[in-house]
């Protein structure tokens, strides 16, 4: 049977030149582990930390740090005997790049030795293959260099073994199948499917970027994803919007001061990002390590208006937002995902009401009417008529937004007083409310689509504008209700908001200082509140629920799956 199984042929690969890049051996591992985990770090540029990744560069720590030389493939003394720690070794012949952990040789005979973090495993070979192939690489970059190389060594830290690898025939044929495996599939442009029902996924560190299961559960609709794309993430947004504040970076804090004393001290690990209300004052150090560390800062005007967002270097998956333009442009896929954002954005409006109504009667007409209008919203032919089924429903909605409004008997419950939704500026409390809900609401928006890799500023439903983030406003619609709305809602109904925290000026209404720290407060913890999610059917925060459908939201632009879901609450 083996004289009789068809080879490979195998393609030679001419010699890199000009800005091509080499193949690093990490990712031929990431490939032969699985081919979707290789695409989306190596193309697409996507990256997220775990506790294994963490364990992993502790275990190398000392091999990370360059010690010894390689020596000369033609040293006189062929007894000569060396050891080299994190020496990087290319090859534009193989089209390849490594950085080997420790060499060991005598003379021209020379033995990588690959240092991982867990324990050995126990199966037939020693090690899996993908570490295999790992190690065989980098002994035939060593073999480019002059050497004489025919095993390699991995060392499990964890269980202190070591596990030959023979370089046969066999080996380095599956390599270099690896190898020409993830340049077809970098050149194919095409994410490769996930793995279906696999123990490798849950362990994996971009399980909440690939979304296996949701990807699959969506194609199929067969088994309930397992909820492991909703791990806790303890770091929440730190708001500074004290008069003339200043932010540095104090080791590993961060350190608030007011009129050159300080106000407060925060870990940077507790910091998912900073948002800066008016005029404060950030220093050049704690730029560079929020930046270094991902750490999007986000700068509003002191009433909250919405200016932008720094970052560092961006995102790199330049291929989501190739995808993101073609689409922008293309007349029937955007009106294809407005409808989808307005359905489900009357559907949860529909769903607020029926929760929160305070009338002495069920709203049925009410809620008939509304569901009447999401289902008409799929008749639009244009951009211009779902403007209008939007308006309609908007209006019948917010004709009867003061029936959620809880009443006291005493004359001040007035102030709450809902009529008609108005803006820019916002005549009433409950108004100053909703438009300041809702800027924060683009801003986490903002900030959750950059960090995914899109481009906020070009939309589907809401057309480019100069200096309007129109993707998060797309993404923000269905959940204006169920997050903005439903946070006022609290707020004036639990009496976190009162009618003296307002201001009344020129015929604008707008929030005093502590009112705004009190609302944020309140923002900030329905964005924290778990609910199960409607299609996967685990428990997820809405904080993460963005992050969810921005990242699925990609999937369907590059055709990974067949139409863009929404989130309707229940």
């Amino acid at each position: 049977m083996e004289e009789n199984r068809q080879r490979e042929l195998p393609l030679p690969f001419p010699e890199f030149s000009g800005d091509l890049p080499l193949l690093p051996a990490r990712m031929i591992n990431e490939y032969v582990y699985c081919p979707r985990l290789a695409y989306l770090e190596w193309v697409q540029g996507e990256w997220a930390e775990s506790g294994d990744t963490v364990e992993g560069r502790y275990v190398h720590r000392k091999v990370d740090k360059p010690c010894g030389d390689l020596p000369t493939n033609d040293s006189e003394n062929d007894e000569e005997k060396f050891h080299a720690r994190s020496i990087t070794l290319s090859s534009n012949r193989l089209g390849l790049i490594a950085r080997l952990d420790l060499i060991e040789g005598e003379g021209n005979t020379v033995t990588p030795i690959d240092y991982k973090r867990g324990k050995r495993p126990h199966v037939a070979k020693g090690a899996y293959e993908a570490e295999r192939v790992q190690v065989c690489i980098q002994g035939m970059l060593l073999e480019e260099q002059g050497y004489s190389c025919e095993k390699g060594i991995l060392y499990f830290a964890a269980s202190k073994e070591k596990v030959s690898v023979i370089f046969n025939e066999e080996l380095r044929n599956q390599t270099q199948s690896a190898i020409n495996g993830l340049r077809l599939i970098a050149a194919s442009g095409r994410v490769p499917p996930p793995l279906e029902d696999s123990p490798k996924c849950p362990r994996c560190s971009l399980v909440g970027i690939c979304l296996p299961d949701e990807v699959n559960f969506l194609k199929r609709a067969s088994v309930n994803p397992r909820p492991m794309a909703v791990a806790r993430d303890e770091a929440l947004p730190l708001y500074v919007q004290a008069y003339k504040a200043k932010v540095a970076k104090k080791g590993e804090l961060l350190q608030v001061s007011v009129e050159d004393k300080v106000a407060t001290n925060v870990r940077l690990i507790d910091v998912s990002q900073v948002v800066l209300m008016g005029n404060v004052y950030v220093t050049t150090p704690c730029l560079h390590e929020l930046m270094s560390r991902d750490i999007p800062i986000s700068w509003h005007s002191y009433g909250g208006w919405f200016k932008g967002h720094s970052v560092g270097t961006g995102h790199k998956n330049v291929e989501l937002r190739t995808a993101q333009y073609k689409a922008s442009f293309d007349d029937q896929v955007c009106l294809r995902i407005a409808k989808g954002l307005i359905h489900t954005k009357i559907m949860n409006s529909r769903t607020l009401m029926r929760r929160n109504w305070r009338g002495d009667k069920k709203p049925q007409a009410l809620l008939d009417a509304l569901k009447t209008d999401a289902a008409t919203v799929h008749k639009a032919n244009s951009l211009q008529q779902l403007l209008g089924y939007e308006g309609s429903a908007a209006a019948r909605y917010f004709g009867e937004f003061s029936q959620m409004i809880k009443r006291e008997k005493d004359e001040k419950s007035f102030a709450f007083d809902f009529i008609y939704r108005n803006r820019r500026p916002p005549k009433d409390p409950v108004n100053a409310l909703l438009s300041y809900a809702y800027t924060l609401l683009v801003r986490t928006w903002a900030v959750t689509l950059t960090a995914v890799g899109f481009d906020t500023y070009r939309g589907f439903y809401h057309q480019p504008r100069y200096g309007r983030p129109a993707l998060a406003l797309d993404m923000m619609e269905p959940f204006r209700s169920i997050i903005a709305e439903s946070s006022v809602l609290y707020a004036i109904n639990n009496g976190e908001v009162k009618p003296s925290d307002f201001i009344s000026a020129a015929g604008a209404v707008t929030l005093t200082n502590d009112a705004r720290k009190r609302f944020i407060a309140t923002f900030e913890r329905r964005l924290s509140q778990e609910v199960s999610h409607p299609l996967f059917g685990y428990k997820v925060s809405y904080r993460r629920i963005f992050e969810i459908q921005a990242r699925l939201l990609g999937r369907f632009l590059l055709h990974d799956i067949q139409d863009f879901p929404g989130f309707t609450t229940r």
